[in-house]
């Protein structure tokens, strides 16, 4: 056999070998050209807010009165505010915060929204009452309530667990019990149309336990929308932090995030408009990258989309 004769050959079987799961997915993921170009933007603010403070070694509460509102320069790249405070520090150090926050927040959100999802749509006697908990919950308006219990239990979580800790613990808290009802509403539904399966009903028959079910049939085939709600969730708890922040009842002035930044830097506008500008730059970048990252996941999720 010749050797173009075999080349040919081997594409051939090549083509034909069965392709896995994983593989499709990865395949269409990165045909998705907005999806990879979100994953970089992400990527490199994540290393960025991570490894950032080892190259650019600026205490972020350090004030150099002297180097008050400055523009951009070799010493401060973002320039500075004006207590003489390294923007660019003050951003790595709040981004650290706001995605911690988010991607926190996020699990919270989806704990609870797969576990009420999940119960609703395979216990049909419980289905009534955790949706009309669901409803509750999405007719409550969400920024209201978020600024009440703020007011109610700040002071508290503060004088137990210190300023830092106890304000993070409340918004994250706040913020996963706040958000997890879309994803409660989504698993819901693929529930319902799994537990009709030909394999669901046949554990069913051999005396399968409700809970080995859930683990082992339902849970693996639920995890696309779960995914996908998660880069979403994780986008909109950033948002919703930078708003608390920005509205002064997030964390306090000498820990920065990036709404805390906005905050702090409304003022200055006029004089120092880039006190605004970055932090601004960074927090849309990651919540649009995140964004279209989710966007990459439907579609390479979507069984119909993927086999185009």
């Amino acid at each position: 056999m010749s050797d173009q004769t075999r080349i040919v050959a081997e594409a051939v079987v090549e083509e034909d070998a069965p392709r896995s799961l994983g593989r499709d997915v990865w395949d269409q993921f990165t045909r998705h050209k907005g999806a990879m170009a979100g994953t970089a933007v992400f990527l490199f603010i994540v290393l960025a807010v991570i490894f950032g403070p080892l190259i650019h070694t600026i205490d972020p509460t350090y004030s150099d009165f002297r180097a008050r509102n400055q523009g951009m320069s070799w010493a401060h790249p973002m320039g500075t505010d004006n207590l003489g405070k390294d923007m660019l520090a003050q951003v790595l150090q709040g981004g650290r915060t706001s995605l911690l926050v988010g991607v926190v927040a996020m699990a919270i959100a989806m704990f609870f929204g797969t576990l009420v999802g999940v119960l609703a749509g395979y216990f049909r006697r419980l289905d009534g009452p955790l949706m009309r908990l669901t409803d509750l919950f999405l007719a409550l308006p969400i920024l209201p309530l978020l600024l009440v219990i703020i007011m109610l239990f700040r002071d508290t979580l503060r004088s137990t667990f210190g300023p830092e800790t106890g304000i993070f613990l409340l918004i994250v808290f706040i913020i996963g019990i706040t958000s997890w009802m879309q994803t409660a509403r989504i698993v819901r539904g693929d529930v319902l149309a799994l537990k009709e399966r030909e394999f669901v009903l046949a554990a069913k028959s051999i005396g399968t336990p409700a809970y080995r079910i859930i683990l082992r049939h339902i849970m693996p085939n639920i995890l696309s929308p779960i995914m996908v709600s998660a880069t979403l969730g994780i986008a909109t708890a950033i948002i919703t932090e930078s708003a608390l922040s920005f509205l002064g009842l997030g964390f306090p002035s000498d820990f920065p995030t990036w709404g805390r930044l906005l905050y702090d830097g409304a003022n200055f506008m006029t004089i120092t408009p880039s006190r605004v500008f970055w932090p601004g730059l960074v927090l849309s970048l990651t919540v649009l990258s995140v964004n279209y990252i989710g966007d990459g996941l439907r579609d390479a999720l979507d069984p119909h989309i993927r086999g185009r």
